[in-house]
């Protein structure tokens, strides 16, 4: 069984798993404390999946720090140069240096570029922290890069491929939209019947007046089926159509002995006669001389 891909699928705790495990160190007692590194010498994730990080909660986060210090250590790759990228620990690692921090407890791993990518992701996923929109754009750019199905991505993060595709979906919206669930003025669920309309115009109509109207999703559901519903006597007319053309498909079947085919168009229609053999074929010609 393949134990790194399990240990994406729960979470980043599993990834750390055996981190302090004696076995794990070649040492006789538990590991207890995390190297300390210069924050300084940190780089930036440039796959992390998170664009904004909200202030006041970081503020909070800042003052925690500053009285409790770093309880839970960031999560780092050493890069050739000498210095350390950071895999996971954005949140905490921004804090660090709010609070005056000039170095930072932090796990030191091995990973290559698609693990990085991996594992930011799946960290802020599992904590719920990522909005609709950013894992949307982390999962596409988990498959355009690394040449993922739905099916592998579901693996990979730990998520049934029904919803990977909904997150994928909401790439279809128009950017004004995206924008909004990004800013919380609309909910998945709401998003998620916008898609449906599939007509742009349509989609920022209803997104127009979720925010006018605080809709609810059950309300929004009802108004996009409404807009993709076919009308009542549309459907009615088609019907008595269809049952015209059978009728005398059927007449003129009976006359000729051949099997006849009506179908209409806007624009007027086709009446097609099938014949099998040359007999046939010169059964027709008699009719029409």
């Amino acid at each position: 069984m393949n134990t790194r891909k399990n240990a994406l699928g729960r979470g980043l705790g599993a990834l750390l798993e055996g981190a302090n495990d004696e076995s794990a160190q070649g040492v006789s007692a538990p590991v207890i404390a995390f190297p300390m590194i210069d924050i300084d010498e940190i780089e930036a994730n440039p796959y992390q999946p998170r664009d904004r990080f909200e202030q006041e909660a970081l503020k909070g986060l800042s003052e925690s720090i500053k009285h409790q210090g770093l309880i839970q250590p960031i999560t780092v790759r050493k890069l050739k140069n000498g210095k350390y990228q950071l895999i996971s620990g954005e949140r905490r690692l921004r804090a660090s240096k709010m609070a005056g921090l000039t170095q930072i407890p932090a796990f030191i791993r091995e990973a290559d570029d698609e693990a990085v990518l991996q594992m930011a992701l799946v960290e802020n996923i599992q904590r719920e922290n990522l909005n609709a929109i950013e894992v949307a754009l982390t999962f596409d750019k988990l498959m355009d890069e690394y040449k993922m199905t739905q099916e592998m991505l579901s693996e990979k993060v730990g998520k049934k491929r029904t919803t990977v595709a909904n997150y994928l979906r909401l790439l279809k919206l128009p950017i004004e939209i995206q924008a909004g669930i990004r800013d919380n003025k609309i909910t998945m669920g709401h998003a998620r019947s916008l898609v449906g309309l599939e007509d742009e115009a349509k989609m920022r109509i209803v997104f127009d007046r979720i925010i006018a109207e605080d809709l609810s999703v059950r309300q929004v559901e009802d108004i996009v089926r409404g807009m993709v519903a076919v009308p009542e006597n549309k459907t009615a007319k088609k019907k008595e159509k269809d049952l015209a053309h059978e009728e005398l498909q059927k007449s003129i079947a009976a006359k000729i002995g051949l099997k006849v085919q009506v179908k209409s168009g806007l624009k007027g229609g086709t009446l097609t006669i099938h014949f099998k053999n040359e007999e046939d074929l010169k059964k027709i010609e008699t009719i029409f001389h």
